[in-house]
């Protein structure tokens, strides 16, 4: 018998009139029930996050890294644990479970840092005006107002992880809604975050429906929104909000450009297996998985079957397996949606290389060469373990090819040339260029996001700080400097 898991308000657990079940997307089974909040206690949550949001920007720096670091610590203290239930909800394999659970402990811990020296303050003269002599600017950072946190179903610990540390450790109050399909990792913060001396109402992990969620967006005293999923989603939140300030971390369709100087046995070999890697890790389920790969003509014939040999490698299966590559998507639904945009491909002339099965919910690892670029899985973001392949005949086209696509979060090139790398710098519309490597690779301290379809604002936890933050300028006059 499974026990249901109460939900965080204002920093203590309650539960509601209503449940909802968590089950694995591997095997159906039953992973945990959760209460869901009453619509008056998600008011109460914003009022109180509201109430204490004065209380919360004057703690002092060490009383909000202490928490932070506490997080952390238990975070790592319990990396196992976590893992299983981020496997169990989310069909993640346990191996990419792990890591995802290193990220959110060094999330903390990068939040922690930052908490202890933010906001020292700029000071500036003014005084290369005469009419500012005698006077002196101290710039400050205050936060703009409660969050309200918006974290997807792909990464439910860490994305979870990357609202929050952020939001305490400028002394924002922050509401957390966590996807619906997987909701205890955000929970099991939510039981750490309770260890903690933080004050009440700074924070609650409420874990309400989507068809609730307007309501949750459009409450004023929620004034800044961070929202990871779906372009669709998020800017239709922006539209509804134009007053609000919004972060949005939206969808992607990451390329992989290879040019003609990576060219040697083990430069191929290299950009083969992480192409491979990368396009299936989270079963394809990530805004920056590898989903196009655009390749010089003098090494595509090269390339293709290593690419093919490493895909095909993928170990598929059950994601408690620790051997397991690729466990199933989010849901049956999710796979089906893939199986038809590969089929839809494959019938306007696509070639099949690899893959194109589906059983369940998992849809096995996939290769599409000669794609119509009109074709969905060509345009659109696939969210799943499909790959496509197409040759440029210069880095000119290869570029633009990237450039063709109404999203541009992040981008892969594999070359060996410094300058390469820095006109790729200068052509691709992306959030971020990766060099030597897949458009997969985040660390969790840089700045991340996208242009185009795919977003609004930074995060990355100092970047993020900012964007809940606003700057406010004291004057002082008559100093003698």
């Amino acid at each position: 018998m499974t026990s249901t898991h109460a939900f965080w308000l204002a920093g203590r657990q309650a539960t509601g009139e209503d449940t909802l079940d968590v089950t694995s997307p591997w095997d159906g089974r039953l992973v945990g029930t959760v209460a869901v909040p009453t619509d008056a206690q998600v008011e109460e949550a914003v009022a109180a996050a509201h109430s204490v949001l004065n209380e919360f920007a004057a703690t002092p720096a060490h009383v909000r890294a202490t928490a932070l670091d506490h997080v952390s610590r238990r975070l790592a203290e319990r990396t196992e644990e976590v893992a299983r239930l981020i496997s169990a909800e989310n069909g993640k394999p346990l191996k990419w479970a792990r890591g995802e659970v290193g990220r959110a402990v060094s999330v903390f811990r990068f939040a922690a840092e930052e908490a202890r020296r933010f906001n020292g303050g700029e000071a500036q003269r003014l005084d290369t005006d005469a009419g500012g002599a005698g006077r002196l600017a101290l710039t400050r950072r205050f936060p703009r107002g409660a969050v309200l946190g918006i974290a997807p179903f792909n990464f439910p610990l860490n994305l979870c992880a990357h609202k929050i540390a952020p939001a305490i450790a400028v002394g924002a109050p922050i509401i957390l809604k966590p996807a619906p399909a997987t909701p205890l990792s955000a929970l099991l913060l939510g039981e750490l975050l309770a260890e903690t001396e933080l004050p009440a109402g700074a924070w609650s992990v409420l874990p309400v429906p989507n068809d609730r969620m307007p309501a949750l967006v459009q409450d004023e005293r929620l004034p800044v929104i961070s929202f990871t999923g779906s372009d669709k989603v998020g800017f239709a939140i922006m539209d509804s909000v134009p007053r609000k300030h919004c972060t949005l971390e939206l969808g992607g369709n990451g390329a992989a450009v290879v040019l003609a100087d990576y060219a040697s046995e083990r430069d191929l070999d290299w950009a083969a297996t992480r192409i491979a890697t990368f396009a299936n890790y989270q079963g394809g389920q990530s805004c920056i998985s590898v989903q196009r790969v655009i390749a010089d003509a003098s090494v595509y014939e090269r390339l293709v079957p290593r690419i093919v040999a490493a895909v095909e490698a993928q170990v598929t299966g059950d994601p408690a397996d620790d051997a397991t590559d690729v466990g199933p998507l989010v849901s049956e639904d999710a796979a089906k949606r893939v199986e038809a945009w590969v089929e839809e491909a494959v019938q306007a002339g696509a070639q099949l290389l690899a893959g194109g099965k589906r059983d369940g919910a998992s849809y096995a690892p996939t290769v599409l060469s000669e794609v119509p670029a009109d074709a969905t899985v060509s345009c659109e973001e696939v969210f799943g373990p499909v790959l496509t392949l197409r040759r440029a005949e210069s880095e000119t086209e290869a570029f633009e090819s990237v450039n063709d696509s109404k999203y541009g979060l992040q981008a892969g090139v594999f070359t060996h040339d410094l300058q390469a790398a820095f006109r790729a710098h200068r052509a691709l519309e992306v959030g971020g260029v990766i060099i030597g490597d897949v458009p997969s690779y985040r660390a969790d301290q840089m700045p991340y996001g996208g242009v185009k379809q795919s977003g609004v604002g930074r995060e990355g936890v100092r970047f993020a700080m900012d964007d809940y933050t606003y700057e406010r300028v004291m004057v002082f006059t008559g100093l003698t400097l």
